[in-house]
């Protein structure tokens, strides 16, 4: 039933008219709406909604990640925004925060935004 349903997305922040500006300004998504519960993005044909929900504990996993050609360049401009990368210990990521798979396939990074959710870049090769 859902097959060719197009997907919504959801970040619940306590201040969604707050983190809209991070999201906008920072990462430089396009920000199509917002209603007194939401600021609607479009992300390259999925819609965000990031959700104002009183206290909203965020998750330590990650709740949206983005495809990137080039993960090295995504985080240097992001880095230039402000962005800082997680480092988790004993994860082995290297020096510039990347974890890459085991067996190659995959490099990932991850950040959280104002509100302390994890979000991630991912470089598929």
């Amino acid at each position: 039933m859902l097959t060719n349903a197009k997907a919504i997305t959801f970040v619940l922040t306590p201040d969604h008219t707050r983190a809209a500006t991070w999201y906008r300004d920072v990462l430089g998504l396009t920000q199509v709406s917002t209603d007194p519960f939401a600021a609607v993005f479009d992300l390259a044909g999925t819609t965000l909604r990031l959700t104002t929900v009183q206290g909203v504990t965020p998750s330590a996993h990650t709740v949206l990640g983005w495809a990137v050609p080039d993960i090295r360049a995504a985080m240097a401009s992001l880095k230039a925004k402000g962005v800082e990368f997680l480092i988790y210990p004993g994860f082995g990521q290297d020096a510039d925060a990347v974890w890459s798979a085991p067996g190659g396939g995959a490099q990932i990074c991850w950040f959280n935004d104002p509100d302390g959710n994890n979000l991630s870049l991912t470089q598929t090769e």
